[in-house]
């Protein structure tokens, strides 16, 4: 073994310090995606080099069996590089979901511990039995402005201050002065400027014989 490609080992490969330390997530996501990248334009390549060959299969025929065996061989090579890279690159896709799920749960627990350091550091200097005293007094002003409320809503007693007789009479006088001025507004009928006919005399009964 060479000694460059032992220090290469024992620098864990690429990145060399950096690697001892392991690669952070998003460098092995970005990692696996030039990968996935990779392997996908291969595995065009490959396409086009088996649709090549397999024209080439046909238009020798047999006319060159030897030239078309060839092709359809090499077409055998191409279609079996084609599998293992649609494997490996399932292996990677399979991987890199692995991966981000696993980043995005290590977010996700690494944001609640500073939502729950948050709150235990807002909470630090509240004492409960503090809370709990205030929140009597606010209960118990509360029912005072209620009460006062409702002493300022009520009668008061206003209504003793008047005689209640004085005030059916005035009633009777107030309903006394609207019948007036509703007869007032009343009109006869007009007297008949010509003469009525005199009463007639009594009629003579004559009785026969």
């Amino acid at each position: 073994m060479s000694s460059k490609l032992g220090r290469w080992l024992k620098g864990g490969g690429p990145g060399g310090a950096r690697s001892r330390r392991g690669p952070t997530p998003q460098e092995a996501l970005a990692r696996l995606r030039e990968t996935e990248e990779m392997l996908t334009k291969k595995q065009e390549y490959l396409e086009s080099r088996i649709a090549r060959e397999l024209a080439a299969a046909r238009h020798h025929g047999t006319r060159n069996k030897r030239a078309a065996l060839q092709a359809l061989k090499r077409k055998k090579r191409y279609e079996k590089q084609l599998t293992q890279i649609d494997g490996t690159l399932s292996t990677i896709e399979f991987q890199r979901e692995a991966l981000e799920n696993s980043y995005t749960n290590t977010e996700v627990l690494k944001n609640m511990g500073y939502a729950a350091q948050a709150m235990k550091k807002a909470h630090e200097n509240m004492d409960l039995e503090k809370i709990d005293n205030l929140m009597q007094d606010i209960t118990e002003q509360q029912d005072v402005a209620q009460e006062i409320s409702e002493a300022i809503s009520s009668r008061a007693g206003f209504a003793d201050e008047f005689d209640e007789d004085e005030l059916m009479a005035e009633l009777e006088e107030l309903e006394q002065e609207d019948l007036n001025d509703k007869m007032s507004n009343v009109r006869l009928p007009s007297v008949p400027s010509t003469l009525l006919p005199s009463r007639p005399g009594k009629l003579l009964v004559f009785s026969c014989p």
